[in-house]
């Protein structure tokens, strides 16, 4: 019996091509699983905002105080 290497050659890689085509959909299926799991048991909970205590104004003033102040030193170095 002769096989012909380039028919051997083509069925190794339709091969190789399905089972990694079939273990890609088995991954992606299991990751849907593994999404729906954590989050019946574990429920994202919504982030609270912080509080503010009412000077950000007077922190912005500081920031921009701050900021005048190192540019004005970095063009006097310059």
């Amino acid at each position: 019996m002769e096989y012909s290497l380039v028919g051997e050659g083509l069925k190794f890689m339709v091969l190789g091509m399905l089972i990694v085509f079939a273990f890609l959909v088995v991954l992606v299926q299991v990751m849907k699983l593994q999404a729906k799991l954590i989050n019946k048991f574990f429920p994202e909970q919504p982030a609270e905002a912080p509080k503010s205590s009412g000077t950000n104004a007077e922190q912005d003033k500081h920031h921009v105080a701050a900021i005048v102040a190192a540019v004005t030193d970095f063009r006097k170095q310059s």
